[in-house]
């Protein structure tokens, strides 16, 4: 080993957390609650049984989650000798609950960080310091997460399979400041097993980001197979050549800090015990390197403060830390459907009853950890690709999703409580049709909102069927609300466009309407075959073109929906350049000339191949399905290979600049490498600047992130916007929340640097479904699917501004019977 600035290596010690991947989810919560009882027994015969060559041992909780479940399932004994030893730093805590996606909302996320606060402050032990493993990143609203929630130092081992780290660089701090300006320091590390590659830990090590002369034996299992004298100095041999190789390798690159932190684990397994030994190898290494270089076992807290003690000038750095681990929420698109829909549902619910007052303040603790536990990061057992016949990777992923259903039953059942308390009936034997529609929102809106007529019910005496006229009154008021019906599997649905202040509530109720009868009309309109086919308005609405008071939307046989004009200044708001109408899709395959996994590996940070086969959607037939006072319908029918139906229902605003668009389709099932996507070629004009909201914070694609970070795809909370000048145009992607930007080609990698126009004003494509990762993603997309996306109109807005419009606009008003 050279002479070196770095004498000071600190071992951080700890368990990562992967929920479901290397066994079912409940043993994990075991696993990890004994973990913790393991490291306070090795503590208890360190100080109690004088066990001298493990002293100097200390055990990292790698998350709040972890020291949730043991306070749940450890008896009071093994609680209080937790809290001694995180009072004697031996144990850590840490200010994370998991390592999760960026699917996780602000408000469940904040529910789950005030638990974290709160035990800190309650057991005298304030949580600073916050670690993750694994994951490839963090919405840029993560660093306010954590400032709000006292966490000032942040430690970040993220796995660069099919990723990167940030930065162009790993092993430096960095002050990562959020968009309010709040600054967390944060260490940009190695892998989280690392420190097992080094065999820090005896009989627990590996050759993995390492490609040296090991690698290939380790691969081919040649070493450790003659004895345990054997292993010992093969370990030891190994250990200190690639220590030392690392720190020379670090001092030629201009390593500036005089220490280095290593994350290591008990066995080279993620869901990992500890092991003592690790302390007996820091002894070891003291031995051998004494007057060179100092090992010492730290919890993140004493790490950071030797990094506040030690490394100067440290940069500051703003931005979104794009996650290149985002897009396994599309090899499960109906859960992630389901999960969005109790997100939408847990807001309404904070909205509408931020004290508790109506509701169950445990249901909806149970619908946030629910949230938490399917937004974690972890997407399925590690064998779901290469033996997606195996019960377990089934079992998995049956239990998975359950997250996601359990989140949407708490949250429901807490919503159904509120709305009780606010005068909502069950339906009931000739039950009046009186309806109550709230605003649970802080600002105004004009939206719709469904009001419904059960298939079996009496209208006013009168044995109800879609055919009878009927009219919708505001009961206070007296006023007729614009209504369109609509029949449904079990009902008749009554959309109504209405207009709400902030928590304003209306009522209104459903009555027969009295129409005049008449034997005949004589304009030309309709023929005797009883086809209406005549023209009857200056407006055109027909298959090929449909106008409103603010859009004309133009329909061919080539790409379907291919232009929308706005009127106010005959403004083109779909790009020119892309080959894909609006909401078009375009189906990706790769054929598996090696194995399900390898094909996968090899595409790298592509999520594809220059192999992959791209098909884009045909459409077959046009048809318009409902003409009414509040919105057209047209049905746009396209072939695309990969799907048995590929569907686009078109509800397009009569009165406002408004489309909504449901995606429908039947998706065959393939093991090989799949993609799905749906087109949105939107452009607010030549200038447009592109923008979406992330947890906690509003981004502009390949501008506001961390230099060197992903700018291939993002994984958004409600809506992209495109903006130009005063015109702000949104759509909003309700169930499918990963978009890509660009051409779609597989291409080498350009990572972001802060500045880039170009990716910003790239075509947009909504991205609901792939498969492509080779361990742990659902393989089998087949099934019926529908997604729902709403396009928005709006001038004079901010950009957050029209975020916040698109969220209430996402989550909708409340419509319930009442007496």
């Amino acid at each position: 080993m050279k002479n070196t600035t770095i004498k000071n290596i600190y071992l951080i010690h700890h368990s990562h957390t992967d929920i479901g991947y290397t066994e079912r989810q409940d043993k994990i919560i075991r696993y990890h609650y004994d973990f913790i009882r393991q490291a306070i027994d090795i503590l208890d015969e360190i100080h109690v049984n004088g066990k001298k060559e493990w002293e100097g041992f200390v055990w990292q909780c790698e998350n709040y989650w972890q020291v949730e479940n043991f306070y749940e399932m450890a008896d009071e004994t093994y609680r209080e000798k937790f809290e001694y030893y995180v009072s004697t730093g031996e144990i850590g805590l840490s200010g994370n609950y998991l390592n999760m996606t960026e699917l996780i909302g602000k408000r469940a996320l904040y529910n789950a960080l005030d638990k974290m606060q709160k035990y800190g402050e309650e057991t005298g032990h304030p949580i600073t310091a916050g670690m993750s493993a694994d994951i490839n990143g963090f919405a840029w609203g993560y660093v306010d997460a954590l400032y709000d929630h006292g966490v000032r130092y942040f430690y970040s081992a993220l796995h660069p399979h099919h990723g990167m780290f940030p930065l162009y660089k790993k092993v430096l701090p960095f002050y990562w400041e959020g968009p309010s300006g709040n600054r967390v320091l944060f260490w940009n590390g190695e892998h989280y097993h690392f420190g097992n590659e080094l065999f820090l830990a005896p009989e627990a090590g590996n050759s993995y980001i390492l490609r040296d002369e090991f690698h290939k034996r380790f691969q081919e299992h040649e070493l450790m197979r003659t004895s345990a004298e054997d292993t010992a100095k093969i370990e030891w041999k190994i250990l200190t050549l690639r220590l030392e190789r690392y720190l020379d390798n670090l001092e030629a690159e201009g390593y500036k800090y005089n220490l280095v932190p290593l994350l290591v684990s008990g066995q080279i397994t993620d869901n990992a015990p500890p092991s003592a030994d690790v302390a007996r190898r820091v002894q070891e290494l003291n031995n051998y390197y004494e007057g060179k270089l100092h090992f010492e076992m730290v919890t993140l807290e004493q790490f950071f403060e030797r990094v506040k003690e030690s490394c100067k000038d440290i940069p500051i750095i703003s931005g979104d830390w794009t996650d290149w681990w985002a897009d396994g929420v599309g090899s499960t698109p109906s859960e992630v459907k389901m999960f969005r829909e109790a997100a939408r549902k847990y807001n309404i619910c904070c909205k509408l009853d931020p004290e508790n007052k109506f509701g169950d303040a445990d249901l909806i603790g149970k619908s946030a950890k629910e949230q938490m536990l399917y937004a974690e990061h972890t997407w399925g057992y590690s064998s779901s690709v290469s033996e997606p016949w195996e019960t377990l990777v089934s079992s998995l992923e049956l239990k998975k999703g359950a997250y996601a259903v359990n989140a949407n039953t708490h949250i429901a059942k807490n919503l159904d409580k509120i709305l009780a308390a606010n005068g909502e009936v069950s339906i009931s034997h000739q039950k009046s049709h009186n309806y109550l529609v709230i605003n649970p929102h802080d600002h105004a809106i004009s939206t719709k909102a469904y009001l419904y007529i059960e298939f079996w019910e009496y209208l006013d005496g009168i044995c109800y069927d879609y055919t009878i006229p009927i009219e919708v009154i505001d009961t206070q008021l007296g006023e007729v609300i614009p209504s369109q019906v609509k029949v449904i599997a079990r009902a008749t649905q009554i959309e109504i466009q209405v207009d709400l202040k902030a928590h304003e509530r209306r009522y209104l109720k459903i009555r027969r309407k009295e129409i005049t009868p008449y034997t005949i009309l004589n304009h030309a309109h309709i023929g005797a075959e009883g086809v209406e086919d005549i023209r009857q308005s200056d407006r055109r609405v027909d298959e090929d073109e449909i106008e409103t008071d603010d859009l004309i939307l133009r329909f061919n046989d080539e790409k379907g929906l291919y232009s929308i004009i706005d009127k106010k200044d005959s403004t083109e708001l779909l790009r020119d350049d892309v080959p894909d109408g609006a909401f078009a899709g375009v189906y990706e395959i790769t054929d598996m000339k090696r194995s399900a996994c390898e094909i996968r590996r090899q595409m790298g940070r592509n999520r594809k191949s220059k192999a992959t086969r791209r098909y884009r959607s045909k459409l077959i037939n046009r048809k318009i399905k409902e003409i009414g006072e509040l919105y057209t319908a047209i049905d746009l029918a396209y072939s695309l290979k990969g799907t048995g139906m590929y569907n686009v229902y078109l509800k397009i605003y009569n009165h406002e600049p408004k489309i909504e668009a449901m995606v429908r389709v039947h998706k065959e099932s393939h093991w090989e490498p799949e993609n799905l996507y749906v087109a949105l070629p939107f452009t607010a004009g030549k200038d447009t600047i592109t923008y979406c909201d992330k947890t906690g914070c509003v981004i502009r694609p390949g501008i506001d992130q961390l230099p060197g970070s992903c700018q291939e795809f993002y994984l958004i909370q409600n809506a992209i916007l495109w903006k130009e000048g005063k015109r702000n145009l949104a759509v909003i992607t309700k169930d499918a929340p990963l978009i890509t930007l660009g051409d779609l080609e597989a291409h080498s990698i350009v990572l972001c640097d802060g500045q880039d126009k170009e990716k910003n004003q790239s075509p947009v494509y909504s991205w609901p479904m792939n498969n492509y990762w080779e361990t742990n993603f659902k393989v089998n997309l087949g099934g019926f699917y529908e997604f729902a996306y709403t396009f928005m109109l709006k001038d004079n807005m901010t950009p957050e501004e029209m975020f916040a419009t698109c969220e209430e606009e996402n989550e909708g008003l409340i419509a319930c019977y009442v007496e």
